[in-house]
């Protein structure tokens, strides 16, 4: 509670007299009576640890003693037979560390009070519809007041350049859960390579994944593991994972765990048979020697887009050195050649999403890296079936993926237990196939 606490008052420090809300995520249904898995909004989460649906924070400075307030779902016995315990009104103050607690159908009524007087109120729009009209219907409701002297808010700020802002620097607890989600993850992989063999479907091995990760406790997958063997792993959001791997085959998986609401996103590519073929393994030194030196270049102060930059010379220069691309190198980073095999940017914000939020470009510039950042450092090389190449790179796709925290003095790879060294990667290939 004391964790909340502390950024619910570095939160208010930015807010002064502004008001924040957030709310829930949102139900819904997958189909008939059945829902979607819940998740609760991250904001939220973040701020409160609150892990029940309907239920609502506002958080401002103008009403001194109510800076910190939760809507929440009243008790009900006979809902709680269905879905469990609620918190309840009664002991969501306390349980919260807040200032008060009222039923959340008491939300509409009681949210013109706390929205009088305030400027701004900082809310993300467009992501639930329902809370959308109910907050702009407050507003209206505040603006009938002005002829009493009652000022009514004037802007509707994103919550990106308050909340966003500190959830990028993650503090100690929240980098001891994201090592925590790295080392299930990695034992996630490890498992899938044990498994894999020719003759083997795709979703055998996001089975043990999953698997893996819920035997270790994680709550959930980050995201829908891809399990990419062949051409799939030509696919960069590959889903179905229901391909037969082929012998002589590379196997791309791209899997990660959250706990405690922290994700791990971390990818590896191997040989299905257990050894690399020469297009193979001359592609994958090149993505190898890319991503390695992208991850030398992250500490403190070095702008986002450096990285990607260092990957994609890399890359280029490999590529040129194996008569996929012709050219000088420094001409064709400047004409984009390299999108051909590679089309995503190196890095991105890792957190409490799998692509968390922040800003990448701040008045303009890329952004530089900070202590408590973690970035992802992801180079591949995909070489779909039909590229203007020789055919005998088409259908190899490549892609390795860590998780960096950015420290005082320099990076942690926090996925460094993850085998990436291609004789390491045959050593694990197969060890429980049958």
């Amino acid at each position: 509670m004391a964790t909340y606490a502390e950024r619910r008052a570095r939160l208010l420090e930015r807010l002064g007299s502004d008001l924040l809300v957030v709310a829930a995520a949102p139900v819904a249904l997958r189909n008939a009576s059945v829902e979607h898995p819940w998740r609760q909004d991250s904001d939220l989460h973040y701020l409160t640890g609150l892990v029940e649906p309907e239920s609502v924070l506002l958080l401002g400075g103008k009403h001194p003693e109510h800076r910190a307030v939760v809507f929440v779902r009243p008790r009900d016995e006979e809902r709680e037979r269905w879905d469990g315990e609620r918190l309840g009104v009664e002991r969501a103050a306390a349980a919260l560390g807040v200032d008060a607690a009222f039923p959340i159908g008491e939300l509409a009524k009681r949210l013109p009070d706390y929205m009088a007087d305030v400027r701004r109120v900082h809310y993300r729009l467009g992501r639930v519809p329902a809370m959308d009209a109910l907050l702009l219907e407050a507003i209206d409701r505040v603006r009938s007041r002005e002829r009493l002297g009652v000022s009514a808010p004037v802007e509707i700020v994103d919550p990106r350049l308050t909340v966003h802002e500190l959830r990028m620097r993650k503090d100690p607890e929240e980098v001891e859960a994201m090592r925590r989600a790295v080392a299930v993850s990695i034992d996630a992989h490890l498992s899938a390579m044990a498994v894999a063999a020719p003759g083997r479907y795709e979703y055998e091995l996001e089975a043990e994944i999953l698997r893996t990760f819920r035997a270790a406790g994680a709550e959930r997958p980050a995201y829908p593991p891809i399990v990419g063997s062949g051409p799939n792993a030509t696919v960069l959001h590959h889903r179905r994972n229901d391909r037969r791997i082929e012998a002589g085959e590379l196997v791309l998986v791209d899997a990660g765990c959250e706990i405690e609401y922290r994700a791990a996103d971390l990818t590896r590519t191997f040989p299905a048979s257990g050894a690399f073929r020469p297009e193979q393994r001359a592609l994958y030194d090149v993505v190898l020697a890319a991503q390695l030196a992208a991850i030398e270049v992250v500490r403190p102060g070095v702008a986002l887009d450096e990285v990607h930059r260092v990957a994609v010379r890399e890359l280029t220069r490999g590529l040129v050195a194996l008569g996929l691309l012709e050219g000088d190198v420094d001409g064709l980073v400047e004409r984009g050649a390299f999108k051909t095999y590679y089309m995503h940017r190196t890095s991105h914000w890792l957190g409490m999403d799998v692509h968390d939020v922040g800003a990448y470009y701040v008045e303009g510039r890329s952004r530089a890296l900070e202590p408590g950042f973690v970035i992802t450092v992801e180079p591949g090389l995909y070489v779909v079936p039909g590229a203007p190449c020789d055919p005998r790179w088409h259908g190899i796709g490549i892609r390795i993926e860590d998780d960096v925290l950015v420290t005082e003095s320099g990076a942690e790879v926090l996925s460094a237990a993850l085998p990436k060294e291609p004789a390491d990667l045959e050593r694990c290939v197969g060890r429980r196939a049958s």
